[in-house]
């Protein structure tokens, strides 16, 4: 058989590399800086580096340039060999490096600035989200391209996980980009309240499951056989593997909301099929680890199997652990408090981490034609990188525990034991040594950068690398005996469409019934949509990313509702684009922030907007004294209002145009109170709205309590 001759594309493969190296080191040092404003305050310097607006940074940073980079080197380097062809079009390949790496310097800009979405793994701006999906389409043309004119007839199961990748990450975006444009940057979500809750951790929970998860599970299914020189252990179990992971994945979203306002029946579903996840989860983790059958003998050996060996053991503790913290009575523990940034970093740093780096160190070394400049700093790194997790994820597991146990005891007189504050300043110790291991696994990647410098200096890069082929023979039809999954192997449009279907079943049968079946939301007749002055402030709120630190969602424990007030219930949130429940109690919740014993003067908010050691002394919350000088954007209340009128919320026809008189009536109120309180300040000021919006927090709600 005539063989072909073709060229491999190693540069575009280099290029995401060194995109991987470099996001990686600011993604992590963006997150040690988040780390230590948690212990040191006054690192919070300025309002563009605030913790409220670097902790997305650093979420975006690492998922999306550091991770979504190392996705790009893996496929692209894969793909072709498993495929036996060039990348389908090399300017399709440099139109996707450039136009990610320009997504990602958007983002870095845009973020710091406090243009955001404010719904956590998606607050880029829309015009970015139209960019992610232009250049997304251009990644999926170039591999369906490539996959179509390949030489190899049957698909490796890591190319079945890419496809899957596209296309779930794909409908993920679509549906969580829903957004109203008001202005050329800004817009306010489709959804609202209890739908924008939903629609937001079905995104939330499936960008790990399809982005951090299922393309680095095809990676692990070619570089670890590759690097153990070992077929993968079952072929059998990677499809089983693959068809269950893909179908379950999707319908597990809701357990991030559970004990909150969303229907239980689909709080249930969560449970269900979140719990039902470890089964293929572990079935991936063991073909991966029994793949080094009869080499464990090399992994004390060889570093890039050590790497590998952690990853794939640490995706394998994180997929335990999320079924667990599914249960409803380990989610009463666990949610809000650390233990969740243990578990997710346990995700990012032990399983993403370590395989990216594992890759890069088999990788560099090939693309270079030269061995690795050094054995012993990734040796160095390796250790670094596994005590940095330990350092870690140990003190944020414990403070976790010890936040849900401080914020739930309860004295012998039935009296709550601990102010909110005790519990903040009470954790700061393990926040500072989260903040070493974090270092630790930091000061890991720049030995690496260092190392993979060096190597790609003592060699040169082989840009074309020669390959021989025969070309693809006719397809054929399934002969007898031969496995069934064989012919949708052969098929890749097939394939494609097959696990379209597959992930669509869960997600229609969550969202659907949630926004066509009005019972599932019931309205509260109080509930009227909020003032001029109140929407300015809540954008502000959005704005400085408040979010990541309080909630607004009381749960119906004793626990909180004597510490917060009455539990919030699903109609109370329906004029909320877009919703502000959070995920993590960094501060006390502020769903009652105006009514009863939670309510404060206005000039408790402005003296602790200010400065809020001053009002609450151990806070580590950054003090927002720029609030007190920039004025009110009110040109633009009137699209805010138009917008808002689109997306369903009562406003009278016309009220656009009395919408800036009524904001200014009501500052002047809140400017008023100031002043009898011996704090003078102009009623246009942003800290005046932003008051106007903890003042009006569950205040609806208390006008109806027999709801």
């Amino acid at each position: 058989m005539e063989l072909e001759k073709f060229n491999y594309d190693n540069r575009i493969v280099k290029n995401f590399a060194f995109a991987t190296m470099i996001w990686g080191a600011v993604g992590m040092l963006a997150g040690l800086w988040v780390a230590l404003q948690l212990v040191f305050p006054s690192l919070n310097i300025t309002q563009y580096g605030s913790f409220g607006r670097l902790r997305p940074l650093h979420t975006n940073a690492v998922i999306f340039a550091f991770v979504g980079n190392g996705i790009f080197m893996g496929v692209y380097y894969s793909l072709q060999r498993l495929c036996k062809a060039r990348m389908f079009s090399d300017v399709l390949s440099k139109i996707h490096f450039w136009g990610w790496q320009l997504i990602i310097v958007s983002a870095a800009i845009t973020l710091p600035i406090g243009l955001t979405q404010g719904a956590e793994y998606a607050e880029l701006i829309w015009p970015i989200d139209i960019a992610i999906t232009v250049i997304w389409v251009v990644f999926g043309w170039n591999m369906f391209g490539t996959i179509i004119k390949r030489r190899e007839k049957h698909l490796y199961v890591a190319i079945w996980f890419y496809i899957a990748t596209f296309v779930t990450v794909a409908v993920l975006h679509i549906v969580r980009s829903g957004e109203l444009p008001y202005t050329w940057l800004k817009s306010y979500s489709f959804y609202a309240g209890v739908q924008d809750a939903l629609v937001q951790w079905w995104y939330g929970h499936n960008a790990v499951a399809f982005f951090l998860t299922t393309p680095y599970l095809g990676l692990m299914y070619y570089f670890m056989p590759k690097a153990a020189n070992r077929p993968v252990y079952s072929y059998r179990l990677s499809i089983i593997h693959f068809w269950a992971l893909i179908f379950l994945y999707i319908w597990a979203g809701p357990h991030h909301l559970l004990y909150t306002a969303l229907p239980n029946w689909a709080q249930s579903l969560g449970v269900v099929f979140s719990f039902m996840l470890i089964f293929p989860s572990w079935g991936g983790m063991i073909n991966g680890l029994l793949t080094l059958r009869g080499a464990w003998d090399r992994v004390r050996d060889d570093v890039i199997l050590k790497f590998m060996v952690v990853a794939v053991t640490a995706y394998g503790m994180a997929t335990f652990e999320g079924p667990m913290l599914s249960l409803k009575n380990v989610s009463a523990i666990a949610h809000y408090t650390d233990w969740i940034v243990a578990h997710v970093h346990v995700g990012a740093l032990g399983w993403n981490g370590m395989l990216t780096f594992g890759v890069l160190y088999w990788l560099i070394p090939r693309l270079y034609n030269t061995p690795l400049y050094s054995k012993k700093l990734a040796n160095n790194h390796f250790w670094l990188g596994t005590l940095g997790i330990v350092f870690y994820a140990v003190p944020m597991y414990w403070a976790g525990f010890t936040q849900s146990s401080m914020w739930k005891q309860f004295t012998d007189a039935g009296q709550l034991k601990y102010s909110f504050l005790e519990t903040v300043t009470y954790l700061r110790p393990f926040y500072a040594m989260r903040s070493v291991g974090g270092a630790l696994f930091l000061v890991g990647v720049l030995l690496m950068i260092y190392n993979l410098f060096k190597t790609v200096a003592a060699g040169k890069l082989v840009a074309d690398e020669p390959a021989e082929a025969p070309a693809l023979a006719k397809e054929g039809h399934r002969h007898a005996g031969e496995h069934w999954h064989r012919w949708i192997e052969r098929k890749p449009v097939q394939l494609m469409i097959l696990s379209l279907v597959v992930i669509l079943i869960g997600g229609i049968i969550e969202l659907v019934p949630t926004f066509m079946i009005k019972e599932n939301v019931p309205t509260i007749t109080e509930v009227k949509p909020y003032t001029p002055l109140e929407l300015q402030g809540r954008d502000i709120y959005v704005r400085e990313g408040c979010y990541v630190c309080h909630s607004q969602m009381i749960r119906p424990f004793r626990s909180e509702t004597e510490r917060y007030g009455e539990y919030s219930k699903a109609g109370e949130f329906v004029y909320d684009h877009p919703f502000q429940w959070g995920s993590k109690r960094m501060g006390p919740d502020l769903a009652r922030e105006g009514t009863g014993n939670l309510k404060k003067s206005d000039g408790w908010h402005f003296r602790h907007l200010r400065e809020p050691s001053s009002m609450s002394e151990g806070s580590l919350m950054p003090p927002y004294p720029f609030l007190l000088e920039q004025d009110i954007d009110t040109a633009l209340t009137g699209a805010k209002i138009r917008a808002m009128q689109t997306l369903g919320v009562p406003y009278d026809k016309g009220y656009d145009q009395q919408a800036n008189a009524d904001l200014m009536n009501q500052a002047r109120s809140i400017s008023g109170n100031l002043q009898n309180d011996s704090i003078r300040i102009s009623p246009n000021k942003e800290v005046i709205a932003v008051i106007a919006y903890l003042q009006r927090l569950g205040t609806d709600i208390t006008k109806n309590k027999k709801q």
